[in-house]
């Protein structure tokens, strides 16, 4: 895992400044090149952060020259590298580094190739001969590519920050951006937060032609819903025990992220299966809170599993001291404000994982969102609830899933003085998402595919590339890989849902029950989230009492939070766009 960095321009300081800002994503290594066009006189100039994950540093340096004499910069993994090396006879291996294949491939095969790739990607592919250049990201949206088109061509990179002040206006804040995430909790549109940053959608990619300065191609990789209507629960398990194995090379130490839900837990048993060992972390919190849910009862599931498998298990222990000791790191690595009280508990994990020697990092993000996981995905099944939300009691076509996502959030926030209107965030949000993922057939399986493209990346994803990357380590998510995605998007939603709202994920449940214990089978599902609503108004801690009045005033009473963990979720993302704004220095 690594990062990226280009400009197609020659300014060799920028790319080093950026390098250097970003020097947390590759602790093995760090080169720069400067391309000048002989034809046209224009240059690139590239950079790279190594983490060597497959093959030994020495071996996997970039920027890399391809066989035709281009080149590449990259940041990720194929999963698929051993089936295509066997795929491809006349690719010859030289470093053990899937760097090479990726560069073999895409000057052999174009832009094709990347739809024969499996793998978690984000890369820049300069063709010297033709003066274009190229940016991707995979078909989930695991790694980030951001991007501006300024003066001098085209800016990109593996993170923001690096690029701030090359890009003109950038701190000044993107009120599109803020609108649709205060609307729906996640900005899952192209802009960012930055005015004049954007960022490659799951899935998509660009052609820059450095000449004319203008995007002239792109490609975008779908995983579509389709309507099978059978499940086979020993194909079930094999393809999870597939996915797990593509997901495990490497020669690094693997940690998972163990919440106590199903996800989780099938990655965690197939990787024991496979490897005869795991090694295992989860979250308790001190003190817990047992108000509305039990805040430990998904630690409590994941020691039971653990326990079972005889894993290598280790827990984190959050506190409100722990949430606000991360808090200022919390929001400087993820660069951006989401919607959700527990950033700093996963910052704060993440480093635990790091201090304990993990490189690579496993956890069952996504399986929510092609198994459906969410009860939301039941209650689209109800008319009335269907009815009150988007005027319907089916939903109908592609514009009624867009209508209906944004929904997601009952009380939007008030992050902006003037929020663009719903029709206006519409209007954009098909813009990204035109249709393809739409089935006639499966409604509610063509709002799951677009979680799985607009949530995912930008919630999910997007933590762990920050959090795990500002302390040097590689997420991996089994569960989004594009051959295993494919297989559980080819299922009707129908077979994924059962009789009753709590019966979600049945396929999980058919396929390993008596291999699971019943605790986790069983369990209703919960957030992985910090009870700091309940914190606030139980007074548990005086630091994050201060904290509370620091930002509300010294005179604000803390029962103003009303005991409640949902104004806390309120609260918290409110909070985080302000120390946000003071951090980046941000105008409004």
């Amino acid at each position: 895992m690594c990062g990226i960095y280009g400009i197609t321009a020659s300014d060799q300081k920028f790319i080093n400044d950026y390098m250097h800002i970003c020097s947390h994503r590759g602790p093995d290594g760090g080169q720069k090149i400067e391309i000048v066009n002989k034809k046209s006189g224009n240059a690139v100039t590239l950079g790279h952060n190594l983490l060597s994950i497959m093959a030994e540093p020495g071996k996997s340096q970039q920027p890399w020259r391809t066989p035709k004499y281009n080149y590449l910069v990259y940041n990720g993994e194929i999963f698929n590298y051993y089936e295509l090396k066997e795929k491809y006879k006349e690719f010859t291996d030289t470093t053990g580094c899937d760097t090479e294949l990726l560069a073999w491939g895409l000057d052999k095969f174009g832009l094709s190739f990347i739809d024969e790739i499996d793998s978690m990607h984000g890369f820049a592919y300069y063709e010297v001969d033709k003066d274009r250049i190229t940016l991707s990201r995979d078909h989930a949206g695991v790694k980030p590519v951001y991007y501006a088109e300024i003066d001098e061509g085209l800016v990109f990179g593996s993170e923001i920050k690096g690029m701030l002040d090359k890009v003109p206006n950038s701190r000044k804040i993107d009120n599109l951006a803020v609108s649709f995430m205060a609307r729906t909790g996640i900005n899952a549109l192209r802009n960012t937060f930055f005015t004049g940053i954007k960022k490659l959608l799951a899935g998509e990619t660009i052609v820059y032609d450095i000449a004319s300065k203008k995007i002239i191609q792109t490609h975008r990789v779908h995983i579509k819903p389709t309507s099978n209507k059978k499940f086979n629960q020993e194909e079930f398990r094999e393809k999870v025990k597939k996915t797990v194995e593509m997901c495990s090379i490497g020669r690094r130490k693997i940690g998972v992220f163990l919440s106590g839900g199903l996800d989780s837990s099938i990655v965690a048993y197939e990787l024991k299966q496979l490897k005869g060992e795991a090694n295992t972390f989860t979250n308790r919190m001190e003190p817990n809170v047992q108000a509305d849910e039990d805040y430990n009862s998904d630690a409590n599931c994941a020691s039971i599993l653990a326990k079972q498998n005889n894993f290598n298990h280790k827990e984190v222990v959050i506190t409100p001291e722990t949430f606000i000791d991360s808090w200022d790191d919390s929001i400087y690595y993820m660069e951006q404000p989401v919607y959700n009280p527990s950033m700093s508990m996963y910052c704060a994990t993440n480093k635990f994982l790091s201090d304990n020697e993990v490189i690579v990092t496993m956890a069952g993000d996504m399986g929510d969102e092609i198994l459906a996981g969410y009860p939301k995905y039941w209650k689209m099944k109800n008319q009335p609830w269907l009815e009150k939300q988007i005027g319907k009691q089916k939903i109908e076509s592609w514009d009624d899933v867009l209508k209906l996502w944004l929904k997601r959030i009952k009380r939007p926030l008030q992050l902006t003085e003037n929020p663009v209107s719903d029709d206006k965030l519409i209007d954009e949000f098909r813009k990204c998402y035109s249709g393809e993922l739409w089935n006639s057939e499966d409604p509610i399986g063509s709002y799951m595919a677009l979680d799985c493209v607009a949530q995912v990346p930008e919630e999910m994803f997007s933590r762990n590339d920050k959090y795990g990357m500002a302390y040097s380590m590689e997420g991996r998510f089994p569960l989004a890989t594009k051959m295993f995605m494919q297989y559980c998007m080819s299922m009707h939603t129908d077979l994924k849902l059962g009789p009753d709202k709590s019966d979600t994920k049945s396929l999980i449940k058919k396929a390993y029950l008596g291999k699971l214990p019943n605790e986790i089978i069983k369990k209703v599902k919960t957030g992985w989230t910090v009870p700091v609503g309940h914190w606030l108004t139980t007074s548990a801690s005086a630091k994050l009492n201060n904290f509370y009045k620091d930002r509300t005033g010294e005179n604000s009473k803390l029962d103003v939070v009303k005991a409640s963990q949902k104004a806390g979720k309120a609260l918290i993302p409110a909070w985080m766009v302000s120390d946000w704004i003071k951090k980046y220095g941000i105008i409004r």
